[in-house]
């Protein structure tokens, strides 16, 4: 039998050129925080690893605003950490109601479905919030145990108000479960004062940390559900039982579960500890800054935002809309191989009809902004120059 031969690609060096990551995600991450990555690998149970996932879980109360003890990472992306909620607090046929109107709520109906969840939809524009009358309305008539809702879409850039939901929701005996993955440190959040029961984020969006690894928080009420369960949690690895009691959140000895990723959860550290010094309060006006910056310059290029309404926008995610006669991907393989600038196309309901800008990670700057809208507009005009754009104005700074 032939043997096979060591690959040659694997005999030259790695070559990963910089990019400017303006997409929805992941982000740019700060030099400091690529430098955690570069710290000894630790194993389980050093107790240099247990001291800093410590601090991890103080930054992660701190941008979600909450007292929890419940409060931990997840080793996966964040939908790892959409399945951990949905499994350990759904039992068979038990009922959810999912706010959809984006993808990530899609989602959401696909895995509660797969747990054996009785899923109850509610329906919404792309464009639009829910009003709270309506959600109300839905929960008193389905009466469901669990609502999803999506805080913040990447894939539309919507932002949905959470201001009294979590009341209304255990006014009805139900949780409240949010995606803050694409909104938290882009716009206020407030987990207990909204009394939400259970969220995540994604460390790759707006904290700056590389992917792979999850914030997410639990409220007392949410952690006695999942201890009363009559059945365990379907997935070994997302049981929020185990991890917690991992991640020091119970008065229990720390058993091994599974081998976590000490070098993320360093640079997750890093990220945090930026915020920290910076201010939470200060990182979101900068960021709603840079989204007005962002406005104004599109405005001014003839181009307009597939949310109409600036209350229902997200600031850290913009959906472009794409002109009549415009092939979308053009301008966006132009822009990177000339700019080393990501533009990024649509998805779910933005699917080839708009661009996503995401101001997020490294790239919540003016000078961001200001760069993005150059090279978005040279793009357009080099592989569209028979379109008539609106010059930027140069006191704006768009050069």
């Amino acid at each position: 039998m032939d043997t096979i031969t060591p690959p040659v690609s694997l005999l030259k060096p790695m070559n990963i050129p910089e990019k400017i990551m303006m997409g929805p995600g992941p982000s740019n991450c700060s030099k400091r925080v690529l430098t955690a990555l570069t710290n000894t690998s630790l194993s389980n149970f050093h107790a240099e690893l247990f001291q800093v996932i410590d601090e991890v879980k103080d930054g992660i109360r701190y941008v979600f605003q909450t007292r929890n003890r419940t409060t931990m990472c997840i080793s996966g992306s964040a939908h790892a950490a959409m399945e951990a909620l949905l499994c350990n607090l759904l039992e068979e046929g038990e009922r959810v109601l999912i706010a959809v109107n984006g993808i990530w709520a899609e989602r959401a109906v696909e895995m509660a479905t797969r747990y054996g969840a009785d899923v109850r939809i509610l329906e919404g524009p792309d464009d639009k919030p829910f009003p709270l009358a309506d959600l109300k309305k839905a929960i008193e008539q389905h009466k469901p145990k669990c609502l999803f809702v999506t805080h913040g879409d990447s894939s539309s850039g919507l932002l949905q108000p959470l201001e009294g939901l979590g009341r209304v929701c255990h006014e009805n005996d139900c949780l409240l479960l949010v995606d803050a993955v694409a909104s938290l440190c882009g716009v206020p959040f407030y987990m207990d004062k909204w009394e939400i029961d259970g969220v995540y984020t994604g460390s790759q969006k707006v904290l700056g940390a590389p992917p792979g690894i999850t914030p997410i928080s639990i409220s007392d009420k949410a952690l006695a559900t999942i201890r009363a369960r009559k059945t365990k949690s379907k997935v070994f690895y997302w049981d929020l039982l185990l991890l917690g009691n991992y991640w020091g959140c119970y008065d229990e000895q720390k058993m091994y579960h599974h081998t976590v990723s000490s070098n993320l959860i360093f640079a997750l550290r890093e990220a945090l500890a930026q915020i920290v010094e910076e201010g939470l309060d200060a990182q979101i006006q900068r960021r709603q800054e840079c989204a007005r910056a962002l406005y104004r310059g599109l405005s001014e290029m003839g181009l307009e935002i597939f949310i109409k309404n600036p209350k229902h926008r997200l600031s850290t995610v913009t959906g472009i809309m794409i002109p009549e006669g415009v092939t979308w991907w053009k301008v966006s393989q132009y822009a990177m191989k000339n700019f080393s600038l990501e533009i990024q196309g649509g998805l779910g309901p933005t699917w080839e009809k708009a661009w996503r800008v995401g101001i997020m990670g490294e790239c919540s700057t003016l000078q961001k902004v200001n760069y993005y809208l150059y090279a978005f507009r040279e793009s357009l005009k080099a592989t569209h120059p028979e379109y008539e754009f609106v010059e930027l104005k140069h006191q704006n700074g768009y050069h």
